[in-house]
């Protein structure tokens, strides 16, 4: 089923910052997450290594909607309108119209969004599936926690593409960093996802932020423990600068070769902005709620 990957799209110049995946399907070539559009040349070289173009794409298979997951998406369509785009219920609305999407990461990302995702193209509607439990020839299963319209798919061969749910890991490092950028970072839906990937028994993940990994339980662990960690010190009223502090000290102690890579991929303050959201919407939601 993987023909390839992580393929590495140099987003940013940066390696080890965002991959995608070549799958095999019964009905064609699949992308498993396709970047940013600020990296759409990246992904061209990146497939030209295994022998693939664009032309070759029959299907995106996207984990959720976020620009560094499916930025390029509508980008891809639009030169190869051919190719079919499957995405969840939630996330297909902002595919096909993308202003809502672009104008809430214009608010996160300020003066620095074109740099970072570059082009955001609508997907016309015909292209869009909606996925189901089945999709290609892989399971599909909902994976919130990260984003409330994640999904991740497994194929027969156990390989259980995670998107963002089983976290950001730099191979070869081992800490295993949850990314919590707000606006929809659901702690409790993602234990249920962590516990959804553990029934499932992977042989291994395939993460978009960076690399496949065989150690899967303790894998999930680690992401299970630091995110209660982070969440209780923002919970406890820790500020941003501090938690920013206490955050590169976690890294660091599991891998202090690549602390500045990991913040340079999900820079701190997007845990801390989520988990801050996170606990104020617990704090003000009626009683019962």
């Amino acid at each position: 089923m993987l023909r390839a990957g992580p393929i590495d799209v140099h987003h940013l110049g940066l390696e080890r910052c965002v991959g995608t995946y070549l799958l095999e399907t019964e009905e064609g070539l699949a992308l498993f997450d396709t970047g940013p559009s600020v990296s759409l040349d990246g992904l061209r070289a990146g497939l030209a290594e295994h022998g693939v173009g664009l032309d070759d794409l029959d299907h995106l298979l996207l984990s959720h909607i976020h620009l560094d997951h499916a930025g390029a998406a509508g980008a891809i369509v639009r030169e190869q309108p051919r190719i079919r785009v499957h995405v969840s219920e939630i996330g297909a609305p902002h595919l096909i119209d993308p202003t809502k999407l672009e104008a809430s990461a214009r608010r996160l990302y300020g003066d620095s969004f074109d740099t970072l995702w570059g082009e955001l193209t609508p997907v016309p509607a015909a292209n869009v599936e909606i996925v189901g439990e089945r999709v290609l020839g892989l399971e599909c299963f909902p994976t919130p926690g990260h984003a409330r319209h994640h999904v991740s798919y497994l194929d027969a061969e156990g390989t259980l593409y995670s998107g963002d749910a089983a976290g950001v890991r730099l191979a070869p490092s081992r800490f295993v960093l949850p990314p919590l950028p707000p606006p929809d970072v659901d702690l409790e839906a993602w234990e249920l996802t962590i516990q959804a990937a553990e029934q499932r028994a992977p042989a291994r993940l395939a993460c978009v932020h960076f690399g496949m990994f065989e150690d899967v339980e303790d894998h999930l662990a680690r992401l299970r423990e630091t995110l209660h960690r982070w969440s209780e010190w923002v919970g406890h009223g820790m500020d941003e600068e501090t938690f920013s502090t206490a955050v590169r000290a976690d890294v660091a102690a599991s891998d202090p070769d690549d602390v500045d890579h990991y913040l340079t991929v999900v820079p701190a303050w997007h845990g801390y902005r989520g988990l801050e959201r996170y606990w104020r919407k617990r704090r003000e939601a009626p009683a019962g709620a």
